[in-house]
């Protein structure tokens, strides 16, 4: 009976929420952090105070505060009127006053761990160090990893603690229990795990049954997803629905501790998951206080904010503070250019690429002619049937000049394709369910992406997808035939591909939207087709059509590629604990590769060389990081000061920019950009010797086309670890160039003896 009147009570307050805040959004009100030593309800009264001098009634106050941030974090969300904000905003101690986000969970592996060691390696197997990095750091097992996504499914074998040593004694987090989910799922592998939707219910009602378990349970399959990725045991003979992609399915770091926090939920069948900024701005509270080591977010938006309106930017620059290091997926947004989101310049923002590995499927039309193509669904040889091209097929009025033979819903007429082939000449699930509604046997898609990164999806019916170059062929063939026919086989999965990696066709690009002058994203990861750990309560197409259950899928996204570098960055703290966070994306960022594993230039997926608005820095080499030689750290003070550039020092109040602020691009990051140069710019960096105690490096230039770059000194000497040198970087136009567009160059660092600290130049003239 309680239970039924808790829910009563729930969705009375809800409704009456509502009600009262009719017309009103959501705002965070940021006030810095928290000093003194007040209480939860002290706290929480003095966040009421501000709602009561704008709003109406006491009770209306009461009702209309959704979050209180209460542990590191001082601020709080609510429902306001515009006029509201503004006035909040102009209040004694108020930093900022901002619409939060509703960011999507946009999907943003046995072989990737493999390929990236190979990859390092240059193919030479002998060469590989991946067993090696783990050994050095304990496979992570006193490293605590907060993953910030859709939850989690406890019971995949991944997620065994078998042979684990206890729980770190610095872990001061807890295991929210709710529906489908108690403290028995927590355990020394899962060792945390919170639960996020007073923001999310507040905007979007409370949470469908259907839909969601109100819990840190996974409906979705996202958050089990990229948490194994990250810190998934070793499990042989993992593979997808059919078989596709068999191995031993790994996550990066095997023993690191996994602390869950799902802030994401899934509000109808047809949408992304959102996650609302206010409630992961109330997640990076309480990791911060759980005492997480890395925190990984595989959440994105559509576009970059301004720092002081992102909760992603605010929440990670606490976490700096305390040498937490935070990696972000830089968006699906590609190729788009100045599409990457989360572009703080103290996080670590990872673009997707492939790794060496793709399912092939043959076609064989009616005249012999084979076409390549890709699949990951199950089926059987298909018998010769006619082929059909979806023009042809369609329900006359439904399709106009820009949706014709592209197979949406509700086109194709049934009387027509019943027992054929279609061919649409693109295709996704939505295409794939058409075909199948309409009555065909199979279905050939033309791939939405230009060039070779096919995103794979299990059909529900026999379909392969073609590359572009293709689906002209496959249409002379059907209008030059009189009877085309098609026969499809099913796909396989084959390693060792090449070129790879190439980034993926839907990564998002530079330059960065908010500031120029730094340049994102940092790195590239593989993102493309990765197997990973999955739900149990949702089908591989995530379809309420789809009845199929799996414990590992495939998926796609920048979602996919951060996990693999929040991996990287938990290993690389065990085996330098007192590197700051700055250190640790430096190290990764400098030991990038541009080329790929035929020993060129990486490219993007339709074959153009890549720049580092595609990849940064490049891809990243996990063993090489952990053993860069030098590292270009940065301290809250420095990013700080770097706010003082952009205006938005005002989010940490204690802190008074000097008469004189230091450019944007003098903040010492492992990468120099430089917006509307106008004549000459010079900037400083400083690296610090992490490697042996005397040794000395030089420096090479290929400087961007049509400028010129000088460093000073050209030598820089070390006599122990730990020591600092300075160097002056010095970019100036050339005279005869023209155009504003941005050129590439790049330096590095050499000692002769192995070490070469690589770093990416970006240039545009005035």
């Amino acid at each position: 009976m309680e239970k039924y009147l808790a829910v009563l009570c729930f969705l009375f307050i809800s409704l009456h929420m509502k009600a009262l805040c009719e017309e009103r959004q959501v705002y965070i009100v940021y006030l810095g952090e928290h000093s003194g030593n007040r209480n939860f309800e002290e706290i929480e009264e003095h966040h009421r105070s501000f709602l009561r001098s704008v709003k109406g009634s006491k009770q209306e106050a009461e009702t209309c505060l959704i979050h209180s941030y209460r542990h590191i974090i001082n601020g709080f969300s609510a429902f306001l009127t515009p006029q509201e904000a503004s006035t909040v905003s102009e209040m004694d101690g108020v930093i900022s006053v901002f619409r939060s986000q509703t960011r999507r969970l946009r999907l943003q592996t046995t072989r990737s761990w493999d390929f990236t060691n190979l990859l390092e390696a240059n193919g030479d197997l002998s060469r590989v160090n991946g067993e090696k990095l783990l050994q050095r750091a304990s496979y992570g097992k006193d490293v605590i990893v907060g993953v910030f996504d859709s939850g989690i499914w406890p019971e995949s074998r991944s997620f065994n603690d078998e042979g684990m040593e206890p729980v770190p004694k610095s872990w001061k987090g807890t295991c929210q229990q709710g529906i489908a989910f108690n403290s028995s799922h927590c355990n020394r592998k899962i060792i945390g795990a919170r639960y996020y939707l007073k923001h999310y219910e507040a905007e979007h009602g409370p949470v469908k049954e259907k839909m969601e378990f109100r819990s840190p349970r996974d409906k979705n399959g996202h958050g089990t997803h990229t948490a194994s990725t990250i810190g998934g045991r070793r499990v042989p003979n993992a593979s997808s629905l059919g078989g596709f992609a068999n191995g031993t399915a790994s996550g990066g770091a095997p023993l690191v501790r996994l602390a869950i926090y799902k802030v994401c939920w899934q509000p109808d069948p047809l949408d992304e998951p959102v996650c609302p900024d206010g409630d992961t701005l109330a997640a990076f509270d309480d990791a911060i206080k759980d005492g997480v080591h890395v925190i990984s977010l595989s959440i994105g938006s559509y576009t970059s904010s301004p720092y002081a309106e992102d909760g992603t930017a605010i929440g990670s620059l606490h976490a700096l503070k305390r040498d937490i290091i935070v990696v972000c997926s830089a968006g699906n947004s590609g190729p788009t250019p100045s599409s990457v989101s989360n572009v703080a310049p103290w996080l670590i923002s990872v673009g997707a690429s492939s790794i060496d590995r793709i399912f092939q499927s043959t076609i064989v039309l009616g005249n012999g002619l084979i076409v390549q193509g890709r699949t990951v669904t199950p089926f059987r040889k298909t018998k010769k049937y006619p082929l059909v091209y979806a023009v042809d097929v369609e329900i006359p009025g439904k399709t106009t000049n820009l949706t014709t033979g592209r197979c949406f819903p509700g086109t194709l007429s049934k009387k027509l394709v019943k027992g054929k082939v279609v061919f649409c000449w693109v295709g996704f699930i939505s295409q794939a369910l058409e075909v199948r509604r309409a009555g065909g046997v199979a279905a050939i898609f033309g791939n939405p992406y230009g060039g070779k990164g096919v995103d794979e999806t299990p059909f529900l019916l026999p379909g392969t997808t073609v590359l572009q170059n293709d689906r002209a062929t496959i249409v002379s063939y059907i209008l030059n035939n009189e009877n085309p026919t098609a026969t499809l086989f099913p796909g396989r999965t084959i390693i060792g591909t090449g070129p790879a990696p190439f980034m993926a066709p839907f990564t998002a690009l530079g330059p960065n939207g908010i500031e120029p002058n730094i340049l994102k994203p940092d790195i590239t990861a593989p993102g493309l087709n990765i197997l990973a750990a999955w739900t149990e309560a949702s089908p591989p197409t995530q379809l309420l059509q789809d009845h199929r259950v799996v414990k590992y899928n495939i998926a796609s996204g920048t979602s996919m590629s951060c996990p693999h570098v929040s991996a990287v960055a938990a290993l690389l703290k065990a085996i330098h604990p007192d590197w700051s966070s700055a250190a640790i994306r430096s190290s990764l960022m400098t030991t990038a590769r541009r080329v790929n594993n035929v020993q060129i230039p990486i490219t993007d997926a339709v074959g153009n060389i890549a720049t580092p608005f595609h990849y940064g820095a490049g891809h990243f080499q996990p063993s090489k990081a952990a053993d860069p030689g030098l590292v270009y750290d940065a301290s809250y003070t420095d990013y700080l000061l770097f706010l003082c550039s952009s205006g938005t020092a005002f989010l940490d109040p204690s802190f008074k920019c000097p008469k004189h602020v230091p450019p944007p691009s003098d903040l010492n990051y492992p990468s120099l950009a430089i917006a509307k140069l106008n004549g000459t710019m010079t900037v400083s960096r400083t690296v610090t010797n992490v490697g042996t105690g005397n040794s000395s490096y030089t420096v090479s230039i290929v400087s961007p086309p049509g400028y010129t770059v000088e460093i000073l000194p050209t030598k820089l000497y070390f006599s122990k670890i730990g020591e600092k040198q300075s160097f002056g970087i010095t970019v100036k136009v050339a005279a005869s160039i023209k155009e504003t567009k941005f050129e590439f160059g790049r330096y590095a660092w050499s000692d002769g003896a192995g070490h070469v600290v690589r770093s990416p130049i970006v240039v545009s003239a005035a």
